[in-house]
């Protein structure tokens, strides 16, 4: 019996499919934009649609509701962010500190190519929840405990190295820029507006250093340049 093949798409269907994504993300960009600087219950989907220039009832043709859409915020940045931060960790038998200085390196350049959303996750973020009445959904929550698990095996590996400071692993990632800390160093360092271009790398440098052996004593405001 022979198989069934699958018609091509016409041009026309794949510019309409192109303009629907297209469309998405410009709403997607007006809502990271609105939810960071008003929160999330005192954001309206109007709000949202004006920004966008499109039209409310728009807005419900790609998104079910405001969570949908406040979900689906974290659910494109999330699918952006892991393979940089898998491509960043590279090869697990590979140098600790310079596998940090990559994660880091990655990290603090995500937030800035990105900074609403990295000012709404400085907002929301926590460990499994993005506010006390709106659990992440089961997606969002496996990405988000893989990132935590990859970061905290790099530096479990440089303490077996003897690279990196001994500690609990999991604590040492909370100075990362990704880390769900609501006051991260690393994510306020990566979004300082009055930073010059050289303060990435001088903030890669730093956070490096919080994480790997340095004097005991050091004040924060010293590691990181933009505080």
């Amino acid at each position: 019996m022979p198989r069934a093949t699958t018609k091509p798409a016409s041009r026309r269907e794949v510019r309409r499919l192109q303009q629907q994504d297209v469309s998405r993300n410009q709403l997607l960009d007006a809502a990271e934009e609105v939810f960071g600087e008003k929160g999330f219950h005192d954001t309206t989907l109007k709000e949202v649609a004006e920004l966008a220039e499109f039209s409310v009832g728009s807005v419900y043709s790609f998104f079910e509701s405001k969570d949908d859409l406040f979900r689906q915020i974290f659910e494109r940045r999330g699918a952006e962010f892991m393979p940089g931060l898998k491509d960043a960790l590279g090869d697990p038998k590979g140098d600790p500190v310079e596998q940090l200085h990559a994660l880091v390196d990655f990290e603090v350049g995500f937030f800035r190519a990105h900074p609403r959303f990295g000012r709404l996750y400085l907002r929301y973020s926590s460990a499994i929840t993005l506010s006390p009445d709106r659990e992440l959904d089961m997606v969002m929550q496996e990405r988000y405990e893989e990132a935590m698990a990859l970061q905290a095996g790099l530096f479990r590996r440089g303490q077996r190295a003897g690279t990196l400071r001994k500690g609990d692993a999991d604590a040492r990632i909370s100075a990362l820029p990704s880390s769900p800390s609501g006051r991260s160093l690393g994510l306020t360092c990566a979004l300082s507006d009055s930073s010059p271009a050289d303060r990435h790398d001088r903030t890669t440098r730093s956070l490096s250093r919080r994480s790997a052996s340095r004097p005991r004593g050091r004040r924060a405001d010293r590691l990181c340049p933009t505080l």
